[in-house]
């Protein structure tokens, strides 16, 4: 099945870390994915789309923007896989993947046309985006209003005496037999272990805490103070390093 993610179809064989090595000894190179689809835009503007409306990739678009750019020293192979990564995973572009709509080349000519099974394909996985995106959303508000809330509001409440009663006629009196509740018991969460610096590397998987439980990310971007992760979802997000743990 060709889907909307096809249309990177990269070199397998290209090794990542050689490339990252070399992204960061050329200054010249643009400093991030949204640069670099900034770029696109300006150089490719029939094809790609920073705002509004876009229009479906052809499959193998990636081998047409390394030829293309080849003696370009603004964008490295590492940055276009980064940057067609985010921008086929966006919900505008999931939206635009339509049955009988056709994908584009770098000059905007209209080539194959999208399929039910694509649509459905690229359907399913907005929504699921979508979902992760408000679970996300929901988990932060709670964490939010935890934070927020002065200790003071919490009410004491006061231990109710045990009921007693009485035995014959000799007024002695019998304690009732307190009734207990189990308490309810705490799931703990597993321990995290801290992600090294010689680990932090643009394409690595790893855990980026969020909310109330760790989601599993990818390194898109590595910063002194933070770091640029992409979510399973294909949400794009820029965290602290302490919020990141080995996967």
């Amino acid at each position: 099945m060709t889907t909307s993610t096809e249309a990177l179809n990269t070199d397998q064989n290209t090794a990542p870390a050689q490339e990252a090595s070399a992204n960061e000894s050329d200054v010249s190179k643009l400093a991030n994915v949204k640069e670099v689809l900034a770029y696109l835009a300006q150089q490719f503007p029939l094809c790609f789309s920073v705002k509004g409306q876009v229009k479906p990739l052809k499959v193998g678009i990636f081998q047409d923007l390394a030829a293309k750019l080849e003696q370009e020293s603004l964008v490295s192979k590492t940055q276009l896989r980064q940057a067609l990564r985010v921008y086929t995973s966006s919900w505008r572009y999931l939206e635009a993947i339509q049955p009988g709509v056709a994908r584009v080349d770098l000059t905007g000519e209209a080539g194959e046309l999208i399929d039910q099974q694509q649509a459905d394909h690229a359907l399913n996985t907005l929504t699921e985006s979508k979902n992760k995106a408000a679970e996300l959303r929901k988990a932060r508000l709670a964490e939010q209003k935890a934070k927020a809330k002065p200790a003071s509001d919490k009410r004491a409440y006061k231990k109710k005496p045990n009921k007693t009663t009485n035995a014959g006629s000799n007024g002695t009196k019998l304690s009732s037999k307190a009734v207990t509740k189990a308490a309810a018991p705490v799931v703990k969460e597993a321990a995290l272990s801290s992600i090294a610096n010689e680990q932090l590397k643009v394409g690595a998987g790893v855990l980026v805490k969020l909310g109330q439980s760790p989601m599993p990310a990818t390194v898109l971007e590595v910063h002194k103070d933070d770091v640029t992760v992409q979510l399973s979802s294909g949400m794009v997000v820029k965290t602290r390093r302490d919020s990141l743990y080995q996967a």
